[in-house]
């Protein structure tokens, strides 16, 4: 069993809850101009590190006629992906070893994975498991915008406790985390360079902003609940990463005045105190043909 990426480096919440809501119906329409698949097809989609399964999910309401497998080296989370996300198939299985046969896919999409792969390896893969013709699609998180309530703002505690772990927090080297990075002119480059044609790129901006009045209540919720699982979790994270640096009890205060702020963003949003913090992804989304 590896559980190494949901234990150490992103936690099930973090990922399944914030894609979720980048993958909502709400900007369904950006993607799906991008990726310029037909959904009347019966087009077989693999998606290559699917961590949890919220692409996944959102693929399937988006071509109801496609057959879609996710893959993911992560044990924990293909069986949360399993649980949570009817109508895909999940199995574990490396990007660099996909556990397939040669032509077997129409399509292989990936989010937020070629950065932590070796390029040749990433793409060949795909090259291999796609049939001719096939489209490879990559989405990339460029440099967006994120504005934290003034609610968040780190105490004394929390400042001195995030700088001892900065100290010693070595996570990004020894789970390889964006160890191949590429900017936006690199990438295409390296699709290309690595057998793909017809390059095209594109982005999507998405805007998740609590006090927008487009937003249903039920939304605005999902949205800082997912910024408080995903600080929850880095705790969580921290607590496995670096036992020896920091005990039971820090982990168990920062949790509490995590909580804390987290509770007073949530009321304050429901006494209709706005504080227009919001957060704005940018994706990059390359599509190449084999």
């Amino acid at each position: 069993m590896n559980t190494v990426w949901s234990d150490y480096v992103q936690g099930i919440k973090t990922l399944y809850c914030s894609r979720k809501l980048r993958f909502d119906d709400m900007f369904r329409e950006q993607f799906e101009r991008l990726f310029d698949l037909d959904s009347s097809q019966k087009l077989k989609i693999l998606e290559v590190g699917c961590g949890p399964g919220a692409l996944a999910e959102a693929l399937h309401r988006w071509y109801p006629q496609a057959e879609i497998t996710g893959v993911d080296r992560d044990s924990a989370f293909v069986r949360f992906a399993a649980e949570q996300v009817k109508g895909v198939a999940f199995l574990e299985g490396d990007a660099t070893a996909l556990p397939f046969e040669d032509h077997t896919f129409d399509v292989t999409i990936s989010n937020t994975v070629a950065e932590h792969i070796e390029p040749s390896k990433f793409y060949k893969e795909q090259l291999r498991v796609l049939k001719p013709g096939g489209v490879c699609l990559v989405l990339s998180s460029r440099r967006g915008i994120h504005v934290e309530a003034a609610c968040m703002e780190k105490g004394d505690y929390e400042q001195q406790f995030w700088k001892k772990v900065e100290k010693y927090d070595d996570s990004m080297e020894r789970y390889a985390v964006c160890r191949y990075p590429m900017s936006e002119t690199e990438m295409p480059l390296a699709m290309e360079k690595y057998g793909f044609r017809d390059i095209h790129t594109g982005f999507t901006t998405i805007d998740l902003t609590p006090d927008h009045p487009r937003f249903p209540a039920e939304m605005a919720h999902e949205m800082i609940n997912a910024s408080r699982y995903t600080a929850l979790e880095a705790l969580e994270s921290v607590s496995r990463t670096m036992p020896e640096y920091v005990t039971a009890e820090e982990i168990e205060w920062m949790k509490c005045l995590t909580n804390e702020k987290y509770d007073t963003r949530i009321e304050q949003y429901c006494r209709g105190e706005k504080q227009w913090d919001t957060t704005v992804s940018v994706i990059m989304v390359l599509r190449g043909k084999r």
